[in-house]
């Protein structure tokens, strides 16, 4: 089985997230931990966490995934930004702490014409300064479309960031459907192949999320335009056997497709009824 959900809004606390992942026939979700275009984070609320908690365990929740803001750039070329991103992403894991044993989401970022090596080396320093051993959140590293100057678009980048962690158990691999695609890999037709590659490289034990998303984009197009489920070149068959597949199994599936609640609704549906049909 898969948990499945979507991104749901923050706004309203955490509580009211586990209500709305609920109606929405889920059990699983992701949220921004501030804005998705930067900002302050809202000030905690114990007794709303403590609500959420007590909900998750009641309905069976699985693991939930904190998304940090696009903004941020771990392996950006100036300084400031750098430290910016350092110092939001510490404050993020922070809060984390306060719900245990869930995720936190990052784009590795850009290295703006520095080269991937010193990209690599950049989000490497900032990961390993703000991981910390008592921590109980995972930290996942996403896979991207390579659009431009990214980091992540392939696995054997995303491989050597984590091969250089002081503490790598405490890190981990979104993939993203549209951003794998998007970046050449072929999850339509060679699934098991991608799979595979994804274990030879990286090692299966580290994929610990899935970003279920089609894609506006023929394969290999390197634009992250993402798309509902059977409205892009990915297609809902590939997405059935993507839920059916062994590497699948026991992880969050989650949605962050353009749509609405009702949108949302039909596609969690149709990603728990597509188990045991592939």
């Amino acid at each position: 089985m898969i948990y499945a959900g979507s991104h749901i809004s923050s706004a309203k606390g955490y509580e009211a997230m586990g209500r709305q992942i609920r109606k929405l026939g889920g059990d699983t979700f992701a949220f921004f931990t501030r804005s998705p275009r930067g900002g302050r984070a809202k000030a905690l609320n114990q007794p709303d966490m403590e609500r959420f908690y007590a909900m998750a365990v009641e309905m069976g929740l699985g693991p939930v995934a904190a998304h940090a803001s696009y903004t941020l750039n771990p392996c950006a070329a100036r300084e400031e930004l750098r430290d910016f991103a350092r110092e939001t992403m510490a404050d993020d894991l922070s809060r984390m702490e306060h719900i245990p044993g869930n995720y936190y989401n990052f784009h590795p970022g850009c290295h703006v014409g520095q080269g991937k090596e010193k990209g690599i080396g950049l989000v490497t320093d900032i990961l390993n300064t703000i991981i910390r051993p008592e921590q109980h959140t995972t930290v996942l590293l996403e896979t991207m479309a390579g659009k431009g100057s990214e980091i992540g678009g392939c696995f054997e980048e995303l491989r050597e960031i984590l091969d250089r962690l002081r503490l790598p158990e405490k890190a981990g691999i979104c993939l993203d459907t549209c951003h794998v695609w998007d970046a050449g890999y072929d999850i339509v037709d060679k699934l098991d192949e991608v799979f595979a590659e994804f274990d030879r490289v990286i090692g299966l034990g580290r994929l610990k999320a899935i970003h279920v998303n089609d894609s506006k984009g023929e394969r290999g197009c390197r634009k992250d335009r993402h798309a509902k489920l059977g409205e892009g070149h990915i297609g809902r068959e590939a997405f059935k056997r993507l839920v059916n597949h062994p590497a699948v199994q026991g992880l969050p599936c989650i949605l962050e497709t353009p749509n609405d609640d009702a949108g949302w609704a039909e596609e969690i549906a149709f990603l728990k009824s597509a188990q045991g049909q592939a």
